[in-house]
């Protein structure tokens, strides 16, 4: 099968969850199809230099997109107010990728072609021949930041980027060929929110050998929280969870200490350790592993989002317990205290954080449920088995 597959970025480096997911997708089918992969580039040397590891060829497309907390970037969030797109897409329209993708379909005669994420929808002319792979339903993020918003102003703000995505996203859902979601959750609310047809689930993934604990881990922190710092509902979660959380577990535990390990963290996330020296915002890592090995609980403190979260899957393989929001967890196939502890009020977020803490022999019935349940159905052959299956 020749494949086009269109993304807003390259995979490389691979510091988020959605880059993870595809990584593991595109690897597996550049070992067994044609893959042609056609991405902005917004001067990544080494993204472009990399991507012959999951694709027989890549098209770069120059295009500057301004880094959160810049001038150029506070422009395109004014510009949110006068344009019909959602700020979250037309910041990667792209003419030059439109003419890319008409001029390569023309030449190759693609049997399949891919949108990755709803973002470079408007770069594709035709589509109709098109599967839109959902890691998120945009909208829904959307509509929870509002619920979330710190202050009026940012409700006004959040509400109408959540009208126009909720309109472009349906318009999408219900103008591609078919839509794989990456849980039936997803799935189901695209129906009904959009009246989307043809609509399926591919489970997420995780490479359980590649997380297995070393022996000599070192601890670096009772509590740990993973993912991209430059996103809005981690950084959310994050504020949420140091002023309205911990002070419940420090109640109890007072040299409770938490490390928070992403790309990028705002100045709103640095802030959050500053006079607080048990509380560490690392910035990138090269490897999230050590952070996971190194925490006696990982915690997914997210009140937005969507889609399903890798991190959840990820320290599960790792063997550290997990304590998540309802919507931190939201579309993964777990049972609230069997495979991890669910807590959607602060207190409660932070008695189950302490059990886990503080109850060895609960913290290993747990893990090994969780790492039980991973391990036995969630590989990445599979779940990307099923997906080339959709392809078709």
């Amino acid at each position: 099968m020749k494949l086009l597959w269109v993304k807003a970025d390259f995979l490389h480096p691979t510091n988020r969850g959605g880059q993870i997911r595809t990584l593991e997708t595109l690897k597996r089918l550049h070992a067994r199809h044609e893959v042609h992969y056609v991405a902005l580039n917004n001067g990544n040397p080494e993204g472009v230099s990399r991507s012959s590891e999951y694709c027989s060829r890549a098209y770069p497309i120059d295009h500057y997109v301004p880094e959160k907390n810049t001038i150029a970037f506070a422009g395109q969030l004014l510009k949110g107010f006068v344009t019909s797109l959602p700020v979250a897409v037309s910041r990667y329209e792209s003419g030059r990728m439109k003419r890319e993708i008409e001029a390569l379909s023309r030449k190759e005669k693609f049997d399949c072609t891919v949108c990755d994420f709803l973002f470079p929808a408007p770069n594709i002319p035709d589509l109709a021949s098109c599967v839109l792979f959902q890691h998120n339903v945009e909208a829904m993020i959307w509509k929870r930041h509002v619920e979330n918003a710190p202050t009026p102003a940012h409700r006004f703000y959040f509400q109408g980027q959540a009208n126009r995505m909720l309109a472009f996203e349906g318009q999408v859902c219900r103008s591609v060929k078919s839509i794989i979601a990456v849980s039936d959750v997803d799935a189901d609310l695209m129906r009904r929110e959009y009246g989307a047809r043809r609509v399926s689930s591919v489970s997420t993934g995780v490479d359980v050998g590649y997380f297995t604990p070393r022996a000599s881990a070192a601890r670096i922190a009772d509590l740990v929280f993973a993912g991209s710092m430059d996103w809005m509902p981690n950084i959310d979660g994050a504020e949420w969870f140091v002023r309205e959380i911990l002070p419940f577990i420090r109640k109890r535990k007072p040299d409770c200490s938490v490390v928070i390990a992403g790309r990028k963290p705002t100045a709103a996330v640095l802030a959050l350790a500053k006079n607080d020296p048990r509380i560490r915002v690392t910035g990138t890592v090269p490897d999230i592993r050590p952070y996971l090995w190194g925490a006696m609980v990982s915690i997914v403190p997210l009140r937005t989002g969507g889609g399903t979260r890798l991190k959840i899957f990820e320290a599960m393989a790792a063997r550290v317990p997990v304590v998540s929001t309802t919507i931190g967890a939201e579309g993964l196939p777990v049972e609230n205290g069997a495979q991890i502890h669910i807590a959607d009020d602060p207190q409660a977020f932070a008695e189950r954080c302490l059990d886990l803490i503080e109850n060895q022999a609960g913290r290993a019935r747990m893990t090994e449920a969780a790492w039980e349940m991973v391990s036995s159905r969630f590989s990445w052959d599979a779940a990307v088995k099923e997906f080339e299956r959709l392809l078709t």
